[in-house]
């Protein structure tokens, strides 16, 4: 069984930040590394040549709205999500585990898995561990995840050691079922298991600990950015973070701001997601180095200015705010696509440089410059 397909190059001198390669499937991806959400596989607004173009190793699909909607028999026989969206770099999917906690109009977690409510017709479904591993078999899944239980900021404890019981129950069977399909199924993807247990130290700890004994090829940190406040995210990452072995690529799932991605750095992370940056693109909201700028302030409709000076995408040297404002204005579909394309190139070109920044020991001096800049305001 492979479980290691993790290189660390280097670990910056000032802290825990550090650079490597994870070897997957359909390509090395270079790490730090910042996955575009393509939900239904493929990325809102961006054609996949886009996301070529700027370079992207890997993007995330979700296992709970592909599972409703194509299924996962129609996506195995157009050759897995390579074959169905034409993106030949690599795929991690989440187990859909969020989606069933957030987005179910009904469900009932049991010791044997999760039924659930369909958000889209109302039909009833079950995922057990063993089932949402194959699921993301058939999609040909590089990375795929562990289904968990998930609880928001604020449950109570007894909430929270159900919770963590029924997830790492639910590992162990993943596992085994995943084992599977590497040895007698020809599937080489690889399993990454949740951390869990609240805003509990101890839980935290016990969730971090089981995890690792387990040797998969990587580790993702599940219930963080789900209502807390920023001081709890940075405090409960760092702490868990001590229980995990250096040795794995560390995920923490669902954040994309700068702040929260150069927390993540700080604290040992090397991979994270979001859909903010495309969601705030549709909504007319640009990543800028001065901060964050919204197209639709009437202050734009006169300047024929770049939208971000310091930045190189094609966006910011083709484009004036003036016009950009425009077309958000008008409701064309051009500016969720230019507005998504470059929010996406901004996040990526700073994990760039933040690379470069923890391979020269600097990145506590660069994560101080960019977030001065960045606080200023556009």
């Amino acid at each position: 069984m492979i479980t290691n397909i993790f290189d660390i190059h280097h670990t910056s001198a000032d802290g825990k930040a550090r650079t490597g390669v994870i070897h997957l499937a359909h390509g090395d991806v270079q790490t730090p590394v910042f996955m575009p959400v393509g939900t239904n596989a493929t990325v809102k607004a961006m054609p996949k040549d886009f996301l070529e173009e700027i370079n992207f190793e890997i993007i995330l699909a979700n296992t709970y709205h592909l599972y409703l909607r194509p299924g996962a028999d129609l996506i195995e026989e157009a050759g897995g999500l390579h074959g169905f969206s034409k993106w030949n770099r690599n795929f991690l999917t989440d187990s859909g585990g969020f989606q069933v906690w957030s987005l179910s109009k009904l469900r009932k977690i049991t010791d044997e898995g999760v039924r659930f409510q369909s958000n889209i017709d109302g039909s009833y479904h079950m995922f057990t561990p063993e089932s949402v591993v194959q699921t993301q078999r058939k999609f040909n899944s590089d990375i795929q995840m562990q289904i968990d239980v998930c609880t928001g900021a604020g449950e109570p404890r007894k909430v929270a050691e159900k919770a963590l019981k029924v997830t790492s129950d639910w590992l162990l069977r993943a596992k085994k079922e995943w084992e599977h399909a590497v040895n007698d199924q020809g599937y080489k993807g690889m399993l990454f298991p949740i951390v869990q247990g609240n805003f509990f130290e101890d839980l935290r700890k016990q969730s971090a600990e089981f995890v690792s004994e387990q040797d998969l090829p990587g580790i993702a940190i599940g219930g963080l950015s789900v209502g807390e406040t920023p001081e709890e995210f940075t405090k409960f990452l760092n702490y868990t973070v001590q229980y995990l072995p250096e040795n794995k690529p560390k995920y923490v799932m669902g954040i994309g701001t700068p702040e929260y991605i150069l927390d993540a750095v700080q604290a040992g992370i090397d991979m994270f997601d979001c859909v903010l940056p495309t969601r705030n693109a549709r909504n007319g909201s640009y990543f800028t180095h001065r901060g964050m700028l919204s197209i639709k302030q009437e202050r734009w409709t006169h300047c024929h200015e770049p939208l971000d000076p310091e930045c190189n995408c094609k966006v910011c040297r083709t484009y004036t705010r003036s016009y950009l404002r425009h077309i958000f204005k008008e409701q064309e579909i051009l500016s969720s696509i230019l507005a998504s394309y470059h929010n996406l190139y901004f996040l990526h070109n700073m994990i760039h440089e933040i690379r470069a920044a923890i391979n020269e020991d600097r990145f506590e001096e660069y994560r101080k410059n960019f977030l001065e800049k960045f606080h200023q305001g556009v």
